[in-house]
């Protein structure tokens, strides 16, 4: 099947192509990650397949390989399962690939749980059910290695203090600097009791696991000090060619935590509470992506007729994207914010809406030859279970929302 980018006004939904859907039988797939290969003209699609929509029946991570043609189209593979990225009688969650450049080795970490260990049950024993590992891929993707199980080599001794963690879900990246970044984190227990934590002191905290040497060897950063959960993180290059790294994390308290690292994750500082970034009740994941800051943008001004001439002097050489549901009381109406500003808080712009109705968890993609952003969404019309959707659009498509002095969301 393939898919083209959309050319729609400002009025339209981007066209989705549908990869994974829930199937008559209850299989139901879930938590996609999405990564473009640049190199290849390659999308790789992953995520979760479960007998049942609930987190306990995950049983295995699905790929579709996506061949990104001259006319703009993708030409999707049929789904294959990766039976390498399995531990035994543990169930593999939360696919987080990122392509190493120098090697062109691709790594998907992911955690594996013992049987149907429930993440609930981690929190209130206290006792970690879960593992770090990785695959990795030297062809693109199309096969993969045994799986290694990272959890004493990164994690060691800290795991004693955790009651669970997980990775992303979503992508990972590569820092200029050639240092491998995924997103993380972790339920840590500051106190126990008989060995149980001591109950409503235990709270996700997100982190990051690196590597120095393009993937040979990883380690964990220290944990924010903040409550955050399921996050993506994104480079920063600012005016002086200095980076930083964002985090973007999924937070309890109505709005999105952000945090910036001045050393390449190892610590991040100040996290805060992002207050144009709404969160339903409960959370919901959500992607964030790094893009260079374009010379020339389409002039979003409805006033000046001069459009795409406006010569920018951004703050930075990155901009941001943002993807997640804008609803703030449930997950529904899936949006795309731009950040102009990344290093200052309030930089978001309101969000276009890509998706009108039910939708979850999602992950981005940019594309730096054709300047195009793509994106997999768990989204549909009565539940955002029914399916996980490709979409193309670009930064014109975002931009159509209005200019910033008009931040209300919608």
């Amino acid at each position: 099947m393939g898919n083209r980018p959309s050319k729609s006004g400002s009025g339209e939904e981007p066209v989705k192509t549908t990869l994974f859907e829930r199937e008559p039988s209850g299989i139901t797939y879930r938590i996609p990650a999405l990564i473009y290969l640049r190199h290849c003209h390659t999308f790789l699609a992953f995520a979760e397949k479960r007998s049942s929509p609930c987190d306990q029946d995950a049983k295995i991570l699905v790929m579709k390989r996506g061949t990104l043609k001259e006319d703009g189209s993708v030409q999707w593979s049929s789904s294959q399962e990766l039976t390498t990225a399995c531990l035994p009688n543990h169930r593999t969650m939360n696919p987080c690939p990122v392509f190493e450049k120098n090697s062109k080795t691709l790594f998907l970490f992911f955690i594996s749980v013992w049987g149907n260990t429930k993440e609930s049950k981690q929190i209130i024993t206290g006792k970690n059910k879960t593992r770090l590992c990785c695959v990795s891929s030297s062809d693109d993707g199309q096969t993969w290695s045994q799986v290694r199980d990272l959890t004493e080599s990164v994690i060691g001794e800290a795991i004693h203090k955790w009651a669970t963690f997980a990775v992303g879900p979503g992508h990972g990246v590569q820092l200029e600097n050639g240092r491998l970044i995924i997103p993380a984190y972790a339920y840590y227990v500051p106190y126990r009791c008989c060995s149980f934590p001591i109950p409503f002191t235990v709270y996700p905290r997100a982190l990051s696991v690196y590597s120095e040497d393009f993937g040979q060897t990883w380690r964990i950063g220290k944990m924010l000090q903040k409550k955050s959960c399921e996050c993506e993180m994104a480079e920063i290059i600012d005016h002086e060619g200095r980076s930083h790294l964002y985090c973007n994390a999924r937070n309890a308290g109505g709005h999105r935590c952000e945090a910036l690292s001045e050393n390449s994750g190892v610590y991040f500082d100040k996290p805060h509470m992002a207050s144009e970034l709404v969160e339903p009740r409960s959370g919901c994941q959500g992607s964030v992506i790094g893009f260079p800051a374009p010379e020339f943008v389409p002039n979003d001004d409805a006033e000046s007729k001069a459009c795409g001439t406006s010569l920018l002097s951004p703050d930075t050489q990155t901009w941001l994207l943002f993807m997640h549901p804008t609803n703030k009381s449930t997950r529904r109406d899936m949006g795309v914010y731009l950040n102009r500003s990344p290093l200052h808080s309030s930089g978001w712009d309101r969000p276009r809406i890509v998706h009108s109705g039910p939708s979850g968890y999602s992950d981005l993609a940019y594309n730096g030859d054709k300047d195009q952003f793509s994106c997999l969404m768990e989204c549909g019309k009565e539940s955002e279970l029914e399916q996980i959707a490709f979409m193309s659009f670009s930064l014109n498509d975002v931009m159509q929302t209005g200019s910033r002095r008009d931040k209300k969301m919608r």
